[in-house]
């Protein structure tokens, strides 16, 4: 069993533009503890803000009410128990007590030898014990150190593991680890010190935190830091969702984590801290369980060809089927198939000729926008088209009426009209009524006009123009669906005239 250690609420914190408030790192805290399961949480650094204090102090007293208390820790200083002192009175019992890694760090920050450092932790693991608090180590920059400095390192641990303490942290500070040199260190780390319970700090400056996080417990490693979404300074920490996923498939070793509860704290966490979640990121993007090319839903439709071990039903998704361009009748079966829809295949031809033509238009078709181009189009196949709309022209100006010119197909001959209105849908069906009025032929009364967005749709979704007509006593729908109101209107409208010219009226009597 690998041990999760989330830093969101405090290394997560140091991205740049984020701050939790008070209640929302409540909401976290609890979250990570009771939804994900995470088995420890690092929630603040000491000593720096009132408003840090109290938020710390809120979080701690909830989970004592909880029995979590001592999954709960704060970054502390060698300072000569200032740091220990905030901690306590904030009512935690952990300090992760930040020590220097490398010797560039010892001497230059510091300005201290390695045994005057080594002296000042000692002093500071007795405060912690005498006031009940337990130590975690970490080694700021131990990659450096491992680097450059090794002697150094081993000369700290070779003296902290006869402490009393609970476990020491090997962070990655500034990302500069491959996953050959992590492997390498942990290893040298684990062999030289069996007995110590070592956690793997990743920071993913090279974008190799996960890869590194995998090779880290390859070689022995028992706990791992992360945060949600991959917050953190710079480039950001180890995101909890790939590296629980990679641990379980890869790995082979099992975590405390629910992962059904992965997306859904993500989502939660994106909202706080306002940084989006990118749509192609492992396991928590919009679009990862998205198919759009045809032959991939064709192929999961064949023995699930490509599927992989990251189901969507893990993390409490969906799989989807995006429909657009590149979309295939596969694509669409399988979404008919979610909407309980079945069609013919002449039917099933159409609404795919339908489907590419308006993604060639916009980014994506929504499986919500299905239900309406497939009415769409099986009512288009059963309509007469005695009347076409063969072209039109649209004009606004500021301050001038919409003009409109349209031409008409009427049982093979054309007719062309021009017309302003007090809109541009107005305009057009003026135009089209004067070539109606010159033949003699009757037009109806508008009674209603309807503009429909399907549900989950955007500001560019399809729409659907519904427009209630009433004619020779009777009062009838027509449809029209287009990415462009104006458009659906129009094709709504044409509809009307072939119900007209076919003189079979449907609907009822006024």
């Amino acid at each position: 069993m690998i041990e999760i250690m989330d830093t969101t609420l405090r290394d997560g914190e140091q991205t740049s533009g984020v701050a939790f408030a008070t209640p929302e790192k409540l909401s976290i805290a609890r979250l990570l503890l009771e939804e994900l399961c995470v088995d420890r949480i690092e929630i603040a650094s000491a000593r720096v803000s009132e408003g840090e204090y109290d938020s710390v102090k809120k979080v701690v007293r909830w989970a004592r009410d909880n029995g979590h208390i001592h999954k709960i820790e704060v970054l502390g200083f060698v300072d000569n128990r200032t740091s220990l002192q905030w901690i306590e009175n904030a009512g935690c019992k952990v300090i992760n007590l930040l020590c220097k890694g490398s010797e560039n760090h010892c001497r230059h920050q510091l300005r201290k030898t390695p045994q005057e450092h080594l002296d000042d932790i000692r002093r500071e693991i007795g405060y912690a014990n005498e006031m009940g608090i337990d130590v975690n180590i970490y080694l700021e920059d131990w990659s450096n150190g491992m680097r450059n400095s090794p002697e150094y390192v081993y000369f700290m641990v070779d003296q902290l593991q006869h402490e009393k303490l609970k476990r020491i942290m090997l962070p990655d500070t500034l990302g500069i680890l491959n996953p050959g040199e992590t492997l390498r260190f942990c290893t040298q780390m684990i062999e030289r010190y069996p007995t110590i319970h070592f956690d793997f700090h990743a920071h993913n400056d090279y974008d190799f935190a996960v890869a590194n996080v995998y090779e880290a417990v390859k070689a022995g490693i028992q706990g791992v830091h992360v945060t949600i979404n991959g917050l953190g300074e710079r480039a950001g920490n180890a995101p909890l969702s790939s590296v629980v996923a990679v641990l379980k498939d890869h790995n082979k070793r099992s975590t405390n984590v629910q992962e059904s509860k992965i997306n859904s704290v993500s989502r939660l966490v994106e909202t706080y801290s306002g940084i989006r979640i990118p749509a192609n990121k492992p396991v928590i993007g919009d679009n990862v369980f998205t198919q759009v090319a045809g032959i991939h839903a064709d192929g999961d439709n064949k023995h699930n060809l490509y599927y992989n071990d990251l189901l969507p039903e893990r993390f409490g998704r969906e799989r989807v089927y995006a429909l657009g361009k590149t979309s295939g009748k596969a694509n669409i079966l399988k979404n008919l198939q979610q909407l309980g829809i079945e069609l013919d295949a002449e039917m099933m031809a159409l609404v795919t000729k339908k489907v590419i033509e308006l993604g060639d238009r916009r980014e994506m078709v929504t499986i919500d926008e299905l239900p309406y181009i497939v009415a769409d189009v099986v009512n288009s196949a059963t309509d007469q088209h005695l009347i076409k709309v063969v072209n039109y022209s649209l004009s606004v100006t500021n301050g001038l009426r919409p003009m409109a010119s349209v031409k008409l197909d009427i049982r093979g001959e054309e007719f062309e009209q021009s017309a302003s209105g007090d809109g541009q849908f107005n305009a057009i069906s003026k135009a089209m009524y004067k070539i109606f009025k010159k033949l003699g032929k009757p037009t109806p009364e508008l009674l209603d006009y309807e503009v429909v967005i399907p549900p989950g749709g955007k500001t560019d979704a399809i729409v659907q123009t519904i427009i209630t007509w009433q004619f020779e006593g009777k009062s009838f729908r027509t449809r029209g669906l287009d990415g462009d109101q104006t458009v659906a209107a129009i094709k709504a409208t044409e509809k009307m005239l072939n119900i007209i010219e076919s003189g079979e009226i449907p609907g009822k009597q006024c």
